[in-house]
């Protein structure tokens, strides 16, 4: 698989982790680029930087004569169910690319990771499956801007993107992740005596929607970025599956010992506000590692997770027919992300 120099911008997020492991485990010498680079460690590397600095970007970056590849995972900021910001999204890829572009004469190939707000997933139903040519719908998207952006300027380099479904991982210290956010719900219900109420209307608990393993969507992201024929087109990445949670919610109430409740329409946001204290009683009562609720779920984004009361489904018949068949069972993966969590004493 060992094409080149890897540079992967965002390295420390959700998807960036997963990509540096996957690249590094194939053998590919791996920069990571991100706000607050950790130790360097075998084959890769670490820098940190501003990306909306383009001073900061040519200082850390002036030396990547080597790179072959960029894969971006890096965003300004999330924002559950609104616009993101354009400007500042576009401006960061522009400064990596513009840079490395510069520096480095045997730059091939650009990869963005995108995902299914590029159909409007958030705004409101929108048309399922989606498929990759689907047209953009009319509010403003950095996912709009950043293709445009490769694909004018592609050249000397090839583009693709993968536009993943929701992203499942084990993420300590990330709150921004259903499989924490959903086991700190689930304690605290249990703490306070209460049955596993879905949070969310009857119509989000029975619709059809689909996730995305991290390192799944890893793998697949690498496989298209060195597959000739994947060259500047886009792609969209799940499971291969789909679920309702009408189906996994009675069995994720078993699991953490709760009687299964009813779909409630419930803001986490305003019912877990304060419950930092029952948390901590939790950590105590059964020794787990010292975690702060805040760092293990982010309600804001459990609202936008349980409130889309639409059909949430991207299809990958696409990527399948272009060579990619890997699957994961989603419901399996669910359980055994929990299994992690328990076996870190993170959750109990």
């Amino acid at each position: 698989m060992n094409e080149g120099r890897a540079l992967v911008v965002g390295a420390t997020g959700m998807v960036g982790t997963r990509l540096v492991e996957h690249l590094a485990s194939n053998a590919w010498p791996v920069l990571g680029l991100c706000r607050r680079p950790p130790n360097n460690s075998g084959l890769v590397n670490y820098v940190g930087a501003d990306l909306l600095n383009i001073d900061e970007c040519n200082n850390m970056l002036s030396d990547v004569k080597d790179v072959s590849h960029i894969f971006y995972a890096a965003r300004a900021k999330h924002g559950e169910g609104g616009i993101e910001p354009v400007e500042e999204n576009l401006k960061m890829l522009q400064n990596v690319v513009d840079v490395v572009c510069n520096v480095s004469p045997v730059l091939r190939h650009v990869h963005l990771v995108h995902g299914a707000k590029y159909y409007g997933a958030h705004l409101g139903r929108y048309k399922t499956p989606a498929k990759e040519e689907d047209p953009r719908h009319p509010s403003p998207n950095f996912y709009y801007d950043q293709q445009d952006f490769v694909t004018q300027h592609a050249g000397r380099w090839d583009w693709s993107i993968s536009r993943p479904a929701l992203v499942y991982d084990f993420t300590p210290g990330r709150s921004r992740n259903p499989i924490s956010v959903i086991a700190a719900y689930a304690q605290i219900s249990r703490a306070l005596g209460l049955p596993l109420d879905y949070p969310g209307s009857q119509a989000s608990y029975r619709a059809l929607i689909e996730g995305v393993a991290a390192s799944h969507l890893a793998t697949a992201a690498v496989w298209i970025a060195t597959t000739d024929a994947c060259a500047n087109q886009a792609y969209n990445v799940t499971n291969g599956d789909c679920f309702r949670w009408k189906d996994i919610w009675p069995k994720i109430a078993a699991y953490f010992g709760l009687p299964t409740g009813r779909p409630r329409s419930l803001s986490l946001a305003k019912t877990m506000s304060g419950k930092g204290s029952v948390w901590e009683d939790i950590v105590r009562r059964y020794n787990l590692v010292k975690t702060d609720l805040g760092d293990l779920a982010l309600w804001s984004f459990a609202d936008f997770l349980f409130g889309s009361d639409w059909d949430l489904c991207s299809s990958t018949t696409k990527l399948r027919q272009a060579g990619f068949t890997d699957m994961v069972d989603t419901e399996a993966m669910i359980f055994k992300l929990f299994d992690f969590y328990r076996s870190k004493k993170i959750i109990a």
